[in-house]
């Protein structure tokens, strides 16, 4: 019951650190090794399979929706430290650079291991997604149109 809390805390602190675009810290939480899968055909989309890669990957998800702000509405924890499944569902939103908004509703499913991620999956709207990313090309970021960053 106290890991669970610990967890809680420590997830809380992460989704914190990307809505503030705190990489430095944020990675200090991630496996070298992580397995990141992020569903759609886009330029946030596709697998990285180690953290400088996934590093990247934030870092660009912070330039197509630079103002993107994640909040978790439930955390569930379940398993020991060295294999633990962590369900988050959470809504993000942000406004575009055309003023439009871009709406979400997911679910991250991660595993972490002696307190580090080593998987994240993300479960989301990937239409809404593409939908946000070509507003943001059609306004004039061309990076939200880019190949995805994968490894």
């Amino acid at each position: 019951m106290i890991y669970g809390a610990i967890v809680k805390s420590r997830i809380r602190q992460s989704f914190d650190q990307v809505n503030g675009h705190r990489w430095d810290e944020l990675m200090g939480s991630i496996a070298p090794d992580v397995h990141h899968r992020f569903l759609g055909d886009h330029a946030i989309g596709g697998q990285r399979h180690d953290s400088a890669t996934l590093r990247r990957w934030f870092e660009r998800l912070a330039r197509v929706l630079p103002n993107l702000q994640l909040t978790i509405n439930d955390i569930w924890v379940k398993g020991p430290p060295w294999n633990t499944t962590v369900v988050v569902q959470w809504d993000g939103a942000a406004t575009r650079i055309d003023g439009g908004a871009y709406i979400q509703h997911a679910v991250h499913l991660i595993t972490l291991r002696w307190g580090k991620i080593v998987a994240l999956d993300v479960f989301e709207d990937s239409q809404a997604v593409a939908r946000a990313l070509r507003a943001q090309a059609d306004a004039g970021l061309e990076e939200a149109i880019a190949p995805p960053i994968e490894s």
